[in-house]
């Protein structure tokens, strides 16, 4: 049995506003960085790659990672963080797009990074059975 999705991909155009808003903004540690390639990220348990598609689209030593289009995730925050979350996000005058409440009282609020992801972020228990 699978038991979670260890790293995600994102496909970015600038790694170093892409260092600014995931490592300088969200507070995401930086675990592996090649210049005009690929950052990457530590994201609690989880590994957030970014690459630039055109750098990877031709690997040689690896199956190539590219693709193009706009990619949704969700970080997890504690249930108690969240209302920080939304806080700190609307101060780096990040639009928040929408609010959505949930089964069980429970909401997640969505934003874009600035490469057009949509990012979401939930409190733990979200897909918790009812």
């Amino acid at each position: 049995m699978i038991r979670q999705i260890k790293e995600t991909c994102l496909y970015v155009q600038d790694l170093e506003r892409t260092k600014d808003f995931y490592h300088g903004k969200l507070g995401f540690d930086i675990i592996g960085h090649v210049k005009n390639r690929h950052i990457f990220f530590r994201a609690g348990t989880s590994v957030l790659l970014c690459f630039i598609p055109e750098a990877t689209k031709a690997e040689s030593s690896l199956p190539s990672h590219y693709a193009t289009g706009h990619i949704h995730l969700a970080f997890e925050v504690n249930a108690g963080d969240y209302a920080g979350w939304k806080e700190k996000i609307s101060k780096w005058n990040i639009e928040i797009i929408q609010e959505q409440a949930w089964q069980k009282g429970l909401h997640s609020f969505y934003f874009r990074d600035p490469d057009g992801h949509l990012l979401e972020i939930v409190p733990v228990g979200i897909w918790d059975k009812a």
